[in-house]
């Protein structure tokens, strides 16, 4: 007798070579006249001892863990599915410029990200000046907005009276053209502020976008 707790295999391996025995006394006593029949029988043996072993091992193995589906990624928000927005409550002030929240809401059905800087510049039914410095002194956020939610950066806009007047050629600008990041569609809020209509000084900065509706006056 095998000692208890041997595999499968081993089960089976010990009852063919019982069954092998047994049966090849038979055969052996009934087709001694004929060894290629006898061989024949065997080589079949085998291989249904084979097919026996292979299924007992699929049916044996552990249930496989369903994979599950991959998160579906955001995509970037576009300018299409997007209402930009300016939060022109009292602006804050401080030294010279005026900061106002410029809002980037969700209108689309789906989810979406917005990352990093917007490209803002001034018009006034052409672009005036150069577009919005970067301002790199605040850290960037992946925001992902959920239909109907909004998310902010701070637009300062510098008096250009800080600027010599040859230099800056001061006009009146009738809105902001904006870029969302990655996109190359704009998007244009009316908003009548003065402007620089020579390129070099910098009267518009943007920071990068950060999470949440930006309340006019508060700095962030």
């Amino acid at each position: 007798m095998r000692a208890a707790g041997g595999s499968a295999s081993e089960d089976l391996s010990h009852l063919s070579n019982l069954l092998s025995a047994r049966d090849g006394r038979s055969i052996e006593r009934r087709y001694t006249g004929s060894k290629l029949l006898l061989n024949k029988i065997r080589t079949m043996k085998k291989l249904l001892v084979v097919l026996v072993v292979a299924l007992v091992g699929c049916g044996g193995s552990e249930a496989t863990t369903p994979k599950r589906a991959p998160t579906a990624v955001a995509r970037s928000c576009t300018t299409s599915g997007l209402a930009v927005w300016l939060g022109v409550g009292e602006g804050g002030a401080a030294a010279g410029s005026t900061y106002y929240p410029l809002e980037f809401t969700n209108t689309s059905n789906h989810r979406c990200r917005l990352f990093g800087f917007p490209g803002v510049s001034a018009v006034a039914g052409r672009q005036l000046g150069s577009p919005a410095e970067r301002n790199r002194a605040h850290p960037t956020y992946r925001v992902s907005l959920q239909p109907g939610a909004t998310a902010h950066t701070i637009v300062q806009i510098v008096d250009v009276a800080n600027f010599p007047v040859a230099k800056c050629k001061p006009a009146e600008a009738s809105g902001l053209r904006v870029y969302p990041p990655g996109q190359s569609a704009a998007a244009e809020i009316p908003f009548s502020f003065r402007a620089c209509s020579a390129k070099g000084p910098v009267f518009l900065s943007v920071e990068p976008i950060r999470p949440g509706v930006g309340i006019p006056g508060s700095g962030g």
